[in-house]
């Protein structure tokens, strides 16, 4: 059961109704966790504004739901698991590449090595070392990628950790994670 409650669109009033009635118009769909995220219009603009943002990088649009995965797969975080598979499904990603990903894994030389370092960035709270760094450089990242891919990382930490406080109520076909340890 969700911890934060979810807006309804039809009763949002303000700046969350234009924020979620941009998402309908863009998404044709209102996600649980933008409507949750709704209950403080800046963190919807927020989070919004990061990834329009992160849309203009020179990272692909299925690279960036990759990232995603591995993200969610490293934080066990079901929501977004599930919503960026079906994301990048419509993108063209298959099933089992989809399902490497959320392990940090690839077919792809390129991708396995930025989702591998996107996996060391969670892992090591982002004091990833030299040879990580080098890896990335490898497999043909520039400092420019590099710094978005850093960002990806960041907008989906900011998701996955939102989800994990709200518990917010999965809204995609649901895909099952890892569940974390207790700590």
């Amino acid at each position: 059961m969700a911890r934060l409650k979810p807006i309804n669109p039809a009763k949002a009033d303000g700046r969350a109704a234009a924020l979620l009635d941009g998402v309908q118009k863009t998404l044709g769909m209102t996600p649980n966790l933008m409507r949750t995220m709704a209950q403080s219009p800046a963190v919807l603009d927020a989070y919004l504004g990061f990834g329009k943002a992160l849309g203009g990088a020179s990272l692909s649009p299925q690279l960036r739901e990759q990232i995603a995965l591995a993200v969610a797969g490293e934080n066990s975080c079901g929501y977004c698991a599930s919503a960026h598979t079906a994301v990048g499904r419509k993108l063209g990603l298959d099933d089992d590449e989809l399902s490497a990903n959320l392990n940090s894994l690839s077919r792809d030389a390129k991708t396995q090595a930025a989702l591998e370092f996107a996996r060391r960035l969670v892992i090591e709270r982002g004091w990833v070392s030299d040879d990580d760094l080098q890896r990335v450089r490898d497999a043909g990242y520039t400092d420019g990628a590099i710094a978005e891919l850093v960002a990806t990382v960041a907008l989906n930490l900011f998701s996955n950790y939102f989800n994990h406080v709200a518990q917010t109520e999965v809204d995609f076909p649901r895909v099952q994670v890892h569940q974390p340890t207790a700590a």
